[in-house]
């Protein structure tokens, strides 16, 4: 280090000059920054969008703020949150889908490119503290573990603390947490009347408590996203007992509801009309007493997850107000998509069968309606719930009408914006907040973050719409693109198809809208104004050079994950030395449609040491290997479509012991398997169905999850001998392999 010349330093102190080193302060007078980001909520599902569930701290950012009724998001989930905090088109930063894949290309390598800063890295160079909560789902979910790479996680990407999941969602009884850089457990159980909601509620408010202790003139900037609505819709028995009923009219009658309660708000045109019913969304008088009682309490849970989650978030602005700073505190709260239709027409009780493209109804869903909302369901609601949710828009989450992009904002700023409880119409896009809160504190994008050269943000600020309630929209264009289906908006029309896989990119037919006259995307002009439609067409393809969307991809990513040479998921063996952290999925050995082997080397004093050696899974499907009453058990539940037990038919030894299960492929998703101890067959069985999706909850050795993998089971203790050893060892044969096996 270079001494300052200016400095006397001495032999002793006594001869010597004290200089310290600076200490970096915040910048003063600053507001603070929140983005609070809701997951899968539709257009018309707040209060103050249109609905009559109970969010009225959501509300209350709206009655000192502004709501933006033209606000658009890429449609899916992780996209948006790229746009979010950069300020870039997805495509541009490398997000073209969600987080769980690579698919080969610059554009969808599942992790924001470093050449385009997170709001985060940007605030902290200017000194605010930097606080990310909740749902991340921006690093590629096969590095969502404990041994990283890190440089995709918050702390990676300018945040100086984390607390929330990686995933795209999670349980919100038994959420798979982390701290910072590492994995961590809930505080408490569901018992003890835990709910995630209010856990990032509170953990945000300690992130920020202990700032103003040690840094109380810093601004802060607190990412903030809840797992409301995305599924699984988990509510306590409360939440759900104040909505017992309250959707008994239907989802028809929801809509025209919501419609007249968004026209009476002045939040569209008097003259918007409702589109046509979604293909497959059936009418409310068509359904039988079951079949609506069933679609009655989906609905309930879903409004009760969403209210309870905005009771959480008022902890938040009671935190704000008791230290007054919430006057100086830009929050804008957003959902990331439109509704979601994550499941069969007739919603799920576990998502996971949809994931299987196993058939779901409301016969299975009667079976376990008193289950939904609790931490046994894992269920998602029916279309014409969805549907509903999106009011007055067509389609849904993954398409590019408006029921996909129209999402609900508000921005709130009571120092900033006087025009508390406007609405304004402007487009705006996810990729314009960023730039409107750099205007806002007087900053510029830098041009080099971390030795990185930046690329050029493509958002625009709307911060003139503040004092403008009636301007004309600054921006002028903005593409949309999700599986190959397409939109372009320009200057207050828009074109969009959809696009159906496997089929020519060049075959669809587009329709066309002027927006600006048509709010709900109900009168195609396509036939009539040719011309018109030619021009955004083109502009749409020059739009994607200029943004690096091509090439048009409609692969089936979700169901069928890319082949990726080298990933951890693709290996043909696994040793394990526990103990160890929790494997997410996307890392777990792909046993699935494969022959395979699961050895596991135990000591054991006494005949009581049992429990579980391995859980990859949960009530809601996945496997288990245990002992049970001194017997070596293998239990494989099928996404509660059948479960299969297999028990060793003599008992498990003391002292060491080896304990393996086999598994021969006998057909598609089908086979046998045997239990061998010591190398000694010890029983075999046969099973009739296997997934390709084998669970949603991480894989664990020597604990079980807190819902086990056999339902007939309320608890599976740990193992409480010794786990020396765990080896996997796979076969060639998988049917996630590229062209193996086809499942559409």
């Amino acid at each position: 280090m270079t001494q300052d010349t200016r400095q006397m330093i001495g032999r002793t102190h006594h001869e010597s000059d004290r200089r310290y080193a600076p200490i970096a302060a915040g910048p003063k007078g600053q507001p603070n920054v929140i983005y609070v980001v809701l997951d899968d909520v539709g257009y018309a599902d707040l209060g103050c969008f249109g609905s009559d569930i109970d969010t009225r701290n959501f509300d209350s950012l709206a009655d000192n703020g502004l709501r933006y009724a033209n606000f658009h998001t890429t449609t899916l989930c992780s996209p948006t949150r790229a746009c979010l905090l950069t300020g870039r088109n997805h495509h541009s930063v490398g997000m073209r889908y969600i987080a769980n894949a690579d698919m080969g290309w610059p554009s969808g390598r599942g992790a924001i490119d470093h050449k385009a800063g997170t709001l985060a890295e940007m605030l902290r160079m200017q000194g605010f503290a930097t606080y990310a909560v909740g749902k991340w789902h921006l690093a590629p979910t096969e590095q969502a573990n404990a041994a990283g790479p890190f440089d995709q996680w918050p702390l990676g990407r300018g945040f100086d603390r984390f607390y929330g999941f990686m995933n795209g969602g999670t349980d919100q009884y038994y959420p798979e947490l982390f701290e910072d850089n590492h994995p961590t457990r809930p505080p408490k159980s569901p018992e003890e009347g835990y709910h995630l909601s209010d856990d990032l509620a509170d953990r945000a408010v300690r992130f920020m408590s202990d700032k103003m202790a040690i840094w109380p003139d810093k601004p802060f900037f607190l990412y903030l996203c809840y797992g409301a609505g995305h599924f699984p819709h988990h509510a306590p028995a409360a939440a759900m007992e104040k909505y017992r009923g309250a959707f008994a009219h239907g989802w028809d009658e929801e809509r025209e509801r919501r419609l007249a309660k968004q026209k009476r708000m002045g939040l569209v045109p008097a003259d918007t009309a409702l589109p046509d019913p979604n293909p497959g969304v059936r009418p409310w008088a068509d359904l039988s007493q079951e079949e609506r009682a069933v679609s009655e309490r989906m609905q309930e849970a879903y409004a009760a997850f969403l209210d309870h989650t905005d009771k959480s978030f008022g902890r938040v602005l009671d935190f704000l107000d008791r230290t007054g700073q919430r006057e100086n505190t830009i929050i804008v709260l957003i959902s990331d998509n439109g509704a979601s239709v994550d499941c069969d027409p007739d919603g799920t009780t576990n998502v996971l069968r949809w994931f299987n493209r196993i058939s779901d109804d409301y016969e299975v869903s009667a079976q376990e309606i008193d289950q939904i909302g609790g931490p046994r369901s894992f269920g998602n609601y029916p279309w014409g719930w969805a549907q509903a949710s999106n009011t007055p828009l067509k389609l849904y989450k993954s398409f590019t009408h408006g029921g996909g992009v129209r999402d609900p904002m508000i921005f709130s700023w009571p120092a900033g914006i006087e025009a508390a409880g406007g609405i304004r119409s402007q487009f705006t896009h996810a990729t314009d907040i960023t730039p409107t809160v750099l205007e806002l504190c007087g900053y510029t994008a830098p041009e080099v973050i971390s030795g990185v050269p930046q690329m050029p943000v493509h958002g625009e600020s709307f911060a003139y719409s503040f004092l403008e309630p009636g301007a004309e929209t600054l921006k002028k264009t903005q593409y949309f693109e999700m599986y190959g289906h397409r939109s372009i908006w320009h200057q207050g029309w828009k074109a969009v198809t959809c696009h159906k896989a496997g089929t020519d990119f060049e075959s669809e037919a587009w329709e066309l809208y002027h927006l600006d006259e048509d709010f709900s995307e109900t009168r195609d002009l396509a036939a009539e104004m040719p011309g018109k439609l030619t021009e955004l067409k083109e502009r749409w393809w020059a739009e994607a050079g200029r943004y690096g969307v091509e090439p048009l991809d409609d692969s089936d990513v979700l169901f069928k994950p890319a082949y990726r040479p080298g990933a951890p998921r693709w290996r043909a063996s696994y040793t394990f030395h526990p103990p160890l952290s929790p494997i997410p999925p996307e890392t777990a050995p792909l046993t699935q449609d494969r022959p395979h082997s699961i050895t596991v080397t135990v000591e054991r004093d006494s005949p009581d040491q049992d429990g579980t050696l391995v859980c990859f899974g949960s009530c809601h499907g996945g496997y288990g290997l245990d002992i049970i009453e001194n017997r070596l058990v293998y239990v494989y539940n099928a996404a509660g479509t059948g479960v299969t037990r297999l028990v060793s038919d003599r008992e498990v030894p003391l002292g060491r012991s080896t304990l393996t299960f086999e598994f021969d492929k006998t057909g598609s998703l089908q086979g046998r398997g045997r239990l061998l101890i010591d190398g000694v067959a010890a029983g075999a069985c046969d099973f009739p169905r296997t997934l390709l999706r084998l669970s949603l909850a991480p894989l664990k050795f020597g604990a079980s999850h807190p819902e086990p993998v056999d339902p007939d089971r309320r608890d599976a203790p740990a193992f409480r001998g010794r786990l020396l050893r765990v080896d996997y060892a796979l076969g060639a044969d998988s049917g996630l392999m590229p062209d193996t096996l086809d499942i559409d």
